[in-house]
């Protein structure tokens, strides 16, 4: 199993000295889950933080099984008293994992979690309707303010953009504005039209995007791979794009070489982070 960059109590006292000296840092957590802090505060976005689905899945034929450490509890984290906003873009549990957000929701009282507005039943029933006043419900193409916090919703193509029978988006990535700089966490997503021109519009500063493709045989969605990745920060004019979503399960990785090959191809700004790594922003 690969150790993460930085864990445990380490990673803790990192964000806790960032959090202290006023820095803005943006941790990579595994998988989909990043850390935002700036001002001694911080934004989750789609943290999975336990081993929820290796115990689900172990015997079956689609084992879950980990490649890389956990880089902190959910409790630890939570401890840390710091965090003002979760995300979750979908319902997939790497994305809404009740054993992550139960312990985070519970250390905080003022943390609230944000989901699709097609998704609050199933998110209430996973968290067993404790959390019901925490939820915040967000639809594609509309925008929330949390006091300095603004939040834009964009469709996501999990594999295609699916509604629910109310024409409600179940997949979403969020554009997050947060002190002058700009956020996009695509969740779950493949390249669809119009997708380009609406990111464009939005000035997104760093875009956090998945990487692990679309190959049928591994029977789950798929994802933008490397190159496809690279090629959607530079047509939306990203400063920096950060790669996600592999290096957790060994059935659903990739080699971030082509997306590092390809964004320097296109001169487009990267910064591939391990488990537990931070980039500070300027």
């Amino acid at each position: 199993m690969k150790s993460a960059f930085c864990k445990g109590e380490a990673l803790q006292e990192e964000i806790r000295r960032a959090c202290k000296e006023g820095w803005q840092k943006i941790w990579w957590l595994g998988q989909s889950g990043f850390l935002w802090v700036q001002n001694g505060r911080g934004i989750l976005f789609d943290p999975y933080l336990s081993d929820s689905l290796t115990q689900k899945y172990a015997g079956t034929d689609k084992p879950h099984v980990r490649i890389t450490e956990r880089v902190i509890t959910p409790e630890a984290l939570g401890e840390l008293g710091i965090i003002t906003l979760i995300t979750s873009s979908h319902n997939h549990t790497d994305h809404c994992d009740a054993t992550t957000l139960i312990p985070l929701l519970n250390a905080n009282a003022v943390t609230r979690l944000m989901v699709p507005v097609a998704n609050r039943s199933f998110v209430s029933e996973r968290l067993g309707n404790k959390f019901d006043e925490r939820l915040i419900e967000i639809e594609a193409h509309r925008s929330l303010a949390l006091g300095d916090i603004v939040v834009e919703a964009v469709p996501a193509a999990h594999p295609s953009i699916e509604r629910d029978e109310e024409g409600r988006c179940r997949f979403l990535g969020y554009v997050v504005r947060w002190n002058g700089t700009c956020v996009y966490h695509s969740g779950d997503t493949l390249f669809y039209e119009g997708m380009a021109g609406v990111l464009r519009r939005l000035g997104v500063d760093v875009a956090l995007l998945p990487i692990n493709g679309d190959r049928p045989e591994r029977r789950v969605a798929g994802n933008l791979d490397g190159r496809q990745a690279a090629n959607l920060a530079h047509e939306i004019g990203a400063k920096c794009v950060i790669p996600c979503h592999y290096d957790l399960f060994e059935f659903n990785t990739a080699d971030p070489s082509d997306f590092v090959a390809e964004c320097k191809r296109l001169d487009q700004g990267y910064q591939v982070l391990q488990n537990g790594e931070a980039m500070e922003l300027k």
